[in-house]
């Protein structure tokens, strides 16, 4: 298994990153690093992923300056590297998931979410065709005074009920899973954003149903919970909760 020390032995431009903290990442290796003692983002991609490296840094290339989204400093096609600032910030799942904070605390901040996503749909929006995140997971989201979105390398030409659709599916199934508070939130969420684009998603209670499924592939031992809450969505809808 590839190590991100690897990278930094082994390629003399690297030589002067040193490596603050390692990121959660299915697919790559991120870390939190300095360079020059400039405090960024290093993203190393598996060699099989370059075109969704190339994919990443023409979303953020193209939104950083409009969009909550990081800024990149460099792309680094010959070792498959992205290099992005660093936002000191907490983790979306994180907050979401702690008892401490209030029930109105998260509420807002579903409400924010809510906008980042209708933001981030317009602005990529080409006549009737979206472009949306692809991966919408709490985890690549974080909040400062402000919710800023991560991780584009899935973003593709898709409905913007997929991506409201998967951040229910990852507010549900984040511990503690189903639970009142989180159907809440979820119903929260996809209220504001029919607020801020009427009719735009359909079908949005098939749509959780498919998400839930979808999330078996990383999480086998929790597939008859899935199962269950997938058929149950699908049979009485969100709002049925």
């Amino acid at each position: 298994m590839r190590d991100i020390e690897d990278l930094i032995k082994n390629n003399k431009k690297y030589n002067d990153v040193v490596v603050q903290q390692q990121l959660k990442s299915k697919k790559n290796i991120v870390a939190y690093v300095t360079i020059n003692n400039k405090p960024r983002v290093l993203k190393w991609f598996v060699p099989g992923l370059k075109k969704q490296m190339k994919n990443e840094y023409n979303i953020i290339n193209k939104g950083s300056s409009k969009l909550n989204i990081p800024i990149i400093h460099e792309i680094d096609e010959k070792n498959n590297v992205l290099i992005m600032n660093y936002i000191i910030g907490e983790n979306l799942c994180d907050i979401i998931n702690n008892k401490k904070v209030t029930i109105s605390e998260k509420q807002r901040l579903t409400i924010l979410l809510a906008q980042w996503f209708f933001d981030f749909h317009n602005y990529f929006k080409i006549k009737e065709e979206f472009l949306i995140h692809g991966d919408p997971t709490l985890r690549n989201f974080i909040f400062t005074d402000r919710i800023w979105g991560f991780d584009f390398e899935e973003t593709r030409v898709g409905k913007p009920v997929e991506d409201i659709s998967g951040m229910c599916a990852s507010i549900l199934t984040t511990e503690p899973m189903f639970n009142n508070e989180k159907f809440h939130l979820c119903k929260k969420f996809i209220e504001e954003y029919l607020n801020l684009a009427p009719g735009r998603i359909n079908d949005i209670n098939t749509e959780i149903s498919y998400s839930l499924l979808q999330k078996i592939q990383w999480r086998p031992n929790d597939e008859e919970i899935l199962r269950k809450f997938s058929k149950l969505i699908r049979k009485k809808g969100i709002k049925g909760f």
